[in-house]
């Protein structure tokens, strides 16, 4: 399970490290937790909306960050398997491109 767990969670982790500041992470590498990734679009708000609307076309869901927080919360618990994670992070880096 720790490995899975890692291994989701790396895959959502690059996806921001890569994206050269277009997404962003809150909380430092050495407390960054393996189940909750939140994380921010440098674009704004606006586009964050249009984030969460895309991948709600794509039947990705519950996306949204904490009411208190904003942004984005990618939770990855037991029941994601780590294909539904590399869909995400594939979704980030194509949502990067179209919108950079």
């Amino acid at each position: 399970m720790r490995a899975r767990a890692h291994k989701k969670s790396s895959l959502i982790y690059n996806a921001i490290a890569e994206s050269n500041g277009f997404y962003l992470c809150p909380v430092k590498p050495t407390v960054r937790s393996r189940m909750n990734i939140p994380f921010r679009i440098a674009g704004g708000t606006e586009l964050e909306a249009k984030f969460l609307k895309e991948t709600r076309q794509q039947n990705m869901i519950q996306l949204k960050g904490h009411r208190s927080v904003g942004g984005i919360r990618a939770s990855l618990y037991n029941a994601i398997t780590v294909e539904e994670a590399q869909t995400l992070a594939n979704f980030m880096k194509d949502f990067q491109k179209n919108n950079s």
